[in-house]
């Protein structure tokens, strides 16, 4: 201890000091670059969670309707006496045509087919007519996929309010092939009347847009043969 005189000298006290106008503000300004980089990094993960989203939304969209596109389109042309197709109504006359084979595109993004439904109505009986409770279609109408019951009206396959359809194209292909050679007395190419199968395919292709984010677009393609293959002709007598 320090002493004058014989009498102890005691230490001035300091003042507390508290920080100063510059630390302050460096220790706001620090601060102000964690918390924006924290709100930068939430943002950021809130805008990739809602894109997701909308992408998922408009894949699953697109999926439905192809999938339910597919399934209706398959069954076109069924005909609940189909065997008739298959036997001769008489040495002269070829077997009964199918009812329901008309299938018919009245433009590139429309199509019209037919296939019984008398068996799944009241009595199950199948009348060979191809009316209006047998017609079916599908089209691109107003942004959006339609297809069209066999009462007449069309009913949307794809939601406006999320998705965009803004292309929907239908391809149809046959391949007939000859049958002359599998019949009991050989049909020689060239004979009128040959019996013949024709395998129907169709490639659909459908483009959507997410209504919420233009920037997310998607192609979806499939192919699709259709089950009841068109028969005509009738092996010689």
């Amino acid at each position: 201890m320090l002493t004058r005189c014989g009498l102890p000298i005691t230490p001035p006290r300091r003042r507390p000091h508290g920080l100063s106008v510059i630390e302050l503000l460096v220790g706001m300004a620090v601060g102000l670059i964690v918390v924006g980089g924290a709100v930068g990094a939430f943002v950021g993960h809130l805008g990739g969670s809602r894109q997701l989203l909308n992408d998922t939304r408009l894949n699953q969209d697109l999926r439905n309707a192809v999938d339910l596109i597919t399934r209706d389109l398959r069954r076109a042309g069924y005909w609940g006496h189909a065997i008739q197709g298959t036997i001769p109504v008489s040495a002269t006359l070829s077997a009964a045509a199918n009812p329901y084979r008309a299938a018919t595109t009245p433009s590139s993004s429309e199509i019209a087919y037919d296939f019984s439904r008398d068996e799944l109505a009241a009595g199950g009986v199948e009348n060979d007519i191809a009316d209006g409770s047998d017609r079916f279609g599908l089209r691109l109408y107003g942004g959006a996929l339609q297809m069209q019951a066999g009462d007449g009206t069309w009913t949307a396959l794809t939601d406006t309010k999320s998705v965009t359809i803004t292309g929907f194209a239908i391809t149809p292909t046959s391949t007939t092939l000859p049958l002359g050679d599998l019949c009991p007395r050989k049909c020689l190419p060239g004979t009128p009347n040959c019996p013949t199968v024709t395998v129907r395919k169709y490639a659909v292709l459908i483009q959507g847009q997410s209504v919420k984010d233009a920037s997310l677009t998607r192609d979806l393609r499939t192919e699709v043969r259709v089950r009841n293959d068109r028969l005509e002709g009738a092996c010689p007598a």
